[in-house]
């Protein structure tokens, strides 16, 4: 099993940043800002030969259980437990002050192996907060900074001696097996219909507006408080990645930061939070659009679910806080409804009543999302799609345009992952968007492909006399 190293400290001290660093890419957001990180990450870590995992934590406060900043300090506290071995971060620049003391204390009650990291160092006048750490009691310090990356050879030295080599390069056996496949790769080959591959790892994404209950719908799924929770509008921050598994099936479920209307994002911490956002949108194979069933289809619920059906992504509607609803069948017949009307480009989209306090819903929503997981890798064959444009053509034949009738030849299926089209026609730029739309519809209805984008590209053949005619000029 791979090391687990928990990073900890007051705010603002730099521990997102180092995080980063181990990680060598920016999954964690990073602000002056005291207090951006809420929510623990974790994540598969590198410094030099080793490899660990590092989780990323809220920096530590001293507040009252039943608040935020509490319930912040309550996942902190549980990424100590599960950790190996503790990075305590001070910040060398501003020195030690009465929290690192206080934090400290609880540290060393935990047990576990500590490394005292001085974060900053390169700063100047950061000799005296160096040295001021060692009154924490916690062993010499190491001098670093994240930011530009110095000392990281001393850090990787003293992770081995506090939990010495055996363990420190001890390899995990299962690490050839966990390698995922790149997202996004398409099936190219030709005439066959393969079988749908449920042994593959799934990627979910839950987006939706502050508030919405999007990490209450992941805590109630995986059946622990995994997630930071409450009243409070727009708490988490980060794009969070929860492992899991559902009757066999390997599921990483992303959360994302409530997503506002345009306008109103004004400070540089939202834009950071909806831009991480945006980039699980694109990694995700389903992504699950949480709507509050007491307030639902705000226009910027209509922008989210436009902007994943543009990205291409399965989409699958939750209407969450159900429990608060009292006419449930009038209700449901006129969200259906409206589900329908205002997001046409997708007929056929699942849509799932839930409640994450009550756990109603949620089987049924992760049958949703299987179910437009499939058709979204579903490859149908060229001949059937060609036998079906030969039905199609008899009952409704394009139109003719300019007195010339178009001509459509052949259709073939060029990718999936969402199944892409390719129409060859005599005048793509002739053919009216209302005739592909109708093509798009009964392949859906033919092919039982509803709920997710379907892409038709317009393309016309050589004309082999083309260049021949020229010259004759």
């Amino acid at each position: 099993m791979a090391l687990t190293i928990a990073i900890i400290g007051r705010p603002n001290v730099g521990k997102s940043t180092l995080f980063n660093r181990l990680v060598g890419r920016k999954l964690a957001l990073v602000d002056d800002t005291p207090g951006v990180t809420r929510d623990r990450r974790i994540h598969a870590a590198r410094l030099y030969d080793l490899n660990f995992d590092v989780v990323d934590t809220a920096g530590f406060e001293d507040a009252a259980a039943a608040t935020l900043q509490g319930r912040m300090r309550q996942q902190t506290e549980i990424a100590i437990r599960e950790a190996d071995l503790i990075f305590f971060v001070v910040d060398a620049k501003s020195g030690i002050l009465p929290d690192d003391r206080t934090f400290a204390e609880i540290v060393r009650r935990a047990g576990k192996p500590v490394i005292l990291v001085a974060n900053k160092s390169e700063a100047r006048g950061s000799d005296a907060g160096y040295l001021e750490s060692f009154e924490l009691g916690l062993g010499e310090p190491v001098p670093i900074s994240a930011e530009h990356g110095q000392g990281m050879p001393d850090l990787r030295d003293a992770i081995i001696a506090a939990v010495g080599e055996e363990r420190a390069f001890e390899d995990d056996e299962d690490e050839a097996a966990e390698a995922e496949p790149l997202i996004g790769e398409d099936i190219t080959d030709a005439d066959e219909e393969p079988a749908y591959d449920d042994t593959k790892p799934l990627r979910i994404a839950v987006v939706g507006r502050p508030n919405a209950g999007k990490s209450t719908l992941i805590n109630a799924l995986i059946g622990e408080e995994r997630l930071l929770t409450g009243p409070e509008a727009g708490i988490t921050r980060d794009s969070i990645s929860v492992d899991w598994n559902w009757k066999g099936r390997r599921i990483k479920l992303f959360d994302t930061a409530g997503m506002r209307r345009k306008a109103r994002v004004q400070e540089k911490l939202e834009k950071l939070s909806v831009s991480d956002g945006l980039r699980a949108i694109r990694f995700a194979e389903v992504v699950i659009i949480v709507l509050d069933a007491t307030i639902p289809f705000e226009k910027q619920d209509l922008q989210i679910a436009d902007l994943i059906i543009r990205e291409g992504r399965a989409p699958v509607i939750a209407f969450s806080k159900w429990d608060l609803i009292e006419n449930r069948q009038e209700t449901l017949a006129e969200l259906y409804e409206k589900t329908a009307r205002l997001l046409p480009q997708v007929r056929g989209l699942l849509a799932i009543p839930l409640s994450a306090e009550t756990g109603r819903g949620l089987d049924r929503l992760m049958d949703a999302v299987l179910k437009v997981h499939q058709v979204w890798n579903r490859r149908v064959s060229t001949g059937r799609l060609n036998r079906w444009l030969e039905g199609v053509l008899a009952h409704h034949p394009p139109p003719a345009v300019a007195g010339r009738r178009l001509k459509i030849k052949y259709i073939t299926q060029a990718k999936t992952r969402p199944p892409g089209f390719v129409l060859s026609t005599s005048r793509p730029d002739a053919l009216p968007q209302s005739y592909v739309r109708y093509l798009v519809n009964s392949l859906r209805e033919s092919f039982d492909m509803p709920g997710v984008p379907i892409r038709m590209a317009l393309r016309t053949s050589d004309n082999p006399f083309a260049d021949k005619a020229k010259k004759k000029r």
